[in-house]
């Protein structure tokens, strides 16, 4: 008997076309994005809408920064936004995770968190000054407030969200409370936190204008609201540009630091 061996053959995928296709980098989209924003700016103050074009915005800049204007106002409000945000973290992440811990702590506390953030920073003002005078606490104490109920939340959130199996292991295999908090709460609650820490960030600087309402002789916000009284739109253009900018970087060293203490976290 003679057995006939077909000859049979695999199919293989055929190669691409235009082979494989290279991604564009993230800092080239930033640059087309930001060229674009401009570009649109432009076109805007061109058609007549009554805003100023970015060579007028410039050139305000600059005479702002040279006589030393620009760069004072920038000191005051990074040394308010700095001082209430860092404030507002270190007291909510310890809070949270009680909260999130201990459910009799988290039923005492939330509603007075959830209280409080229905409340705008600016219709506290009135309050702050009444008790903690004009000086530089009362423009602190709105944005530290700000940056605290944010951040909050974020760290309650990430610690009712560890998973509930690693903590189980951990007790079977010996661990305490203590060891528990440290080598599983916290690093699996870590990027809720930082998460939070951002938003909190953001929530700074949105509140930057209206803390610096009160009495502040220096910053952006009081910058902008002087040039207010004046219609001076370039000066407000150079104000909201700088915060934006000072507000980006910022963000941007908050997400290097989520990336170097999550590097174990997969993401896209």
């Amino acid at each position: 008997m003679t057995v006939v061996e077909a000859d049979t053959e695999v199919p293989t995928a055929a190669p691409s076309r235009g082979g494989r296709r290279r991604a564009v980098p993230q800092s080239a989209l930033n640059v087309v994005s930001i060229l674009a924003g401009i570009g649109g700016w432009w076109a805007l103050s061109a058609s007549g809408l009554d805003i100023p074009s970015p060579p007028v915005v410039l050139s305000r800049g600059i005479d702002l920064i040279k006589d030393g204007t620009l760069g004072g106002d920038i000191l005051a409000s990074v040394r308010r936004v700095l001082a209430g945000f860092l404030l507002g973290v270190l007291a909510a992440v310890p809070v949270g995770f009680l909260m999130g811990w201990y459910p009799p702590v988290r039923a005492l506390i939330e509603p007075w968190i959830q209280f409080f953030r229905t409340i705008p920073p600016l219709a506290l003002i009135p309050l702050a000054i009444v008790l903690m005078g004009i000086e530089e606490t009362p423009k602190i104490f709105v944005i530290f407030l700000a940056s605290f109920l944010s951040c909050v939340i974020a760290t309650l959130q990430g610690v009712v969200s560890v998973d509930r199996t690693l903590i189980n292991a951990a007790r079977v295999l010996g661990a305490r409370d203590h060891t528990i908090f440290a080598r599983v709460v916290i690093p699996a609650s870590s990027p809720f936190i930082l998460v939070g820490m951002r938003i909190g960030l953001g929530s700074s600087w949105a509140t930057l204008v209206a803390a610096e309402l009160i009495a502040a002789q220096q910053g952006l916000g009081y910058r902008m609201q002087s040039a207010q009284l004046y219609y001076d739109l370039p000066t407000i253009f150079v104000g909201l540009i700088s915060i934006g900018v000072l507000g980006l970087i910022m963000d941007r060293l908050l997400l290097l630091a989520e990336r170097r203490l999550t590097s174990w976290q997969e993401t896209r």
